[in-house]
């Protein structure tokens, strides 16, 4: 399959009168994703203490995002095999069904095997949206197209834990998973209305990465693991399990034919590897969302519903700054955003950890917000341009397409990491809340900053982008 193989609307005028309904089922298929990945983590201490199982708290996210993850992978092979419209309905049900069972769940192990169900359904979505944007949008709007996807993630983190913290307030964790598969619902019904069917290789089977989906998968479950052990040693060897797994993965994709990222990503003076890990690098620090709404309840004594506010700043500067980013066409402008996304991202979570205190009083928790949402900026000041590299990085169509569906991976594949690693770095403060807040900030923030460097990388590696020549 190739991006060719689903038509662009011809003609200029024709394409962009057509665009808003497919865009706003692509957008909605990222969006309703979005935000279940953190409308848990507002819920998990009411259905923790409702079900049980605090110790796989960190999993129930994880599992969510591994889930995810292999959807994206195989989120092209599904729009060959059934096109647009069926590709997209089987996510949305996918995702219903999830949501439902989540709704209905008796005990833990339960809800967290309806969280992979529901989070299959969601990386199946966020993988079509970006697969079929690089056919469906000419060059020019690809960067207003991604930042629109992106933006979903945004504004997904943002209303995830807002509606998370609403529900939680008023005790009814099972309801916010029914509102959802309402949601899920609605939007798939529109699909055959609004967006178009065509895909000339619809009916093909193309074969399964089956080797570098395990390894993924190992590799995962090898930092989830690490997170519920006990030991400081044991949660080291966990990592590093995990780093060896995916450095298995790296090599078995060099040289294998049967790959999840392009070929350009492993080749000598590419720029894409640089610009995938700049995005997963972005990305990792998203997962300091996940656990905000935990240091907020326990560190300042804030409602579930405060403590999600504000924890979605990050979501909201990401959403924000994504607005006036993805106008910005100058070559030296964008590759300085690519750049200073990562440094604003770490600077931002490095102060947030210095301003973590026991009792925190209501002033400080005033000055977390704009300092969250400066860290969220970042985000939305180098995703968009990030994103248009990827996809710019060859003129193969089938190469380009992978290049496209390798962001919703990346995205999803770092995120899911990073909410494992933080998990880690939240048990090894034991029974002290500030010290795992000060752990996963800390962490997360070092990790973010590495994305300075390899965002000037991508930039020296790639000078002439097709971003920059516009």
């Amino acid at each position: 399959m190739s991006a060719d193989d689903y038509e662009p609307i011809s003609g200029q005028a024709h394409a962009e009168a057509g665009l808003p309904g497919p865009m706003i089922v692509l957008a909605g298929g990222v969006l309703v994703g979005a935000i279940n990945i953190y409308l848990a983590a507002s819920l998990l201490p009411t259905a923790v203490a409702d079900l049980g199982g605090a110790g796989f708290y960190a999993w129930n996210m994880t599992i969510y995002l591994v889930a995810m993850v292999i959807a994206t992978i195989l989120a092209g092979r599904f729009l060959s095999r059934w096109g647009n419209v069926g590709a997209y309905l089987l996510g949305f049900a996918v995702f219903t069904a999830g949501s439902l069972a989540c709704a209905l769940s008796p005990a833990m192990a339960v809800l967290l095997a309806s969280r992979g169900v529901q989070g299959f359904g969601a990386g199946l979505l966020s993988g079509l949206g970006f697969a079929v944007i690089r056919s469906a949008l000419p060059p020019r709007l690809w960067t207003r197209g991604t930042a629109l996807m992106s933006a979903m993630y945004g504004v997904g983190n943002f209303a995830g834990p807002a509606l998370g913290g609403l529900f939680a307030q008023l005790g009814s964790w099972r309801l916010a998973f029914a509102v959802m598969a309402a949601v899920s619902a609605v939007c798939g019904a529109l699909v055959p209305r609004v967006l178009p069917g065509r895909g000339h290789d619809r009916g093909l089977r193309p074969p399964v990465p089956v080797v570098s989906l395990l390894l993924v998968m190992a590799a995962a479950g090898a930092v989830s693991v690490a997170g519920v052990l006990a030991g400081t040693l044991a949660k080291a060897a966990g990592i590093g399990a995990a780093a060896l797994l995916m450095a298995g993965f790296v090599i078995h994709e060099r040289g294998s034919e049967l790959r999840v990222f392009p070929q350009a990503t492993y080749r000598s003076g590419s720029s894409l590897k640089w610009v995938y890990l700049t995005l997963g690098l972005l990305a990792c620090g998203v997962a300091a969302e996940s656990f905000l709404p935990l240091f907020g309840q326990r560190l300042a004594g804030l409602a579930p519903l405060v403590a999600g506010f504000f924890a979605a700043a990050i979501s909201l500067g990401w959403s924000l700054a994504q607005i006036g980013s993805a106008s910005v066409t100058g070559g030296r402008a964008v590759r300085r955003l690519r750049v200073l996304g990562p440094v604003l991202l770490a600077a931002g979570l490095l102060v947030q950890g210095l301003l973590q205190r026991e009792e925190t009083p209501l002033w400080l928790v005033a000055v977390w917000v704009p300092v969250l949402f400066v860290a969220g900026a970042g985000i939305g000041l180098a995703y968009p341009h990030l994103s248009v590299a990827a996809m710019s990085s060859t003129r193969d169509p089938e190469e380009g397409r992978r290049a496209a569906a390798g962001i919703a991976t990346v995205t999803s594949l770092s995120i899911a990491f990073g909410t494992a690693v933080a998990g880690v770095l939240v048990n090894l403060g034991g029974a002290s809340m500030l010290d795992s807040a000060r752990y996963v900030l800390f962490g997360l923030a070092l990790l973010c900053a590495l994305g300075a460097l390899t965002a000037h990388a991508a930039n020296r590696t790639a000078p002439a982008l097709a971003a920059d020549r516009d």
